[in-house]
């Protein structure tokens, strides 16, 4: 779904969730209601699905998430390879379990620019990195996705 048509899904008001996707970890972001502000709030280790899925229903009521949105890791030619086809699968899986709009927002540096920003900016050592690094950029991508969003 391209972002207008998203929108127009979107209930007034309602936080988004987003993800950046991994097959070990997924990191979680969570916009304010007012879809201002995305925020990191948790990385998800990935030991099965049924667990994923229990942990965002759980995130999704607690947050009155009423939209999501996932990083789409395209390569730096635009091509869709193996982990943005994961990825859509895993949202597929996700919406057969959870009935809210989803769209996908293209990730493409978005690791590189958080790990960059928690280098120098933050200061932060590689072993605290790797404990922020897929939450931060779930809320890059997000924050991504809102931004656009209020220009509509």
């Amino acid at each position: 779904m391209e972002i207008k048509e998203f929108k127009q899904h979107l209930k007034p008001y309602g936080a988004l969730i987003g993800f950046d996707f991994g097959t070990k970890r997924l990191g979680v972001a969570v916009s304010d209601t007012m879809r201002m502000v995305a925020t990191s709030y948790k990385i998800i280790e990935r030991t099965g699905f049924k667990k994923d899925i229990e942990e965002i229903k759980r995130i999704v009521k607690e947050k009155e998430v009423c939209g999501i949105v996932y990083g789409l890791p395209k390569q730096m030619d635009g091509q869709e390879g193996e982990t943005a086809e994961l990825t859509r699968q895993f949202a597929l899986k996700v919406e057969k379990e959870i009935d809210l709009p989803y769209m996908f927002w293209d990730e493409r540096l978005s690791s590189k620019a958080v790990e960059s920003f928690l280098v120098k900016e933050a200061d932060l050592s590689r072993a605290k990195r790797k404990k922020v690094l897929d939450a931060s950029a779930a809320a890059y991508i997000l924050q991504g996705a809102l931004d656009a969003m209020s220009r509509i």
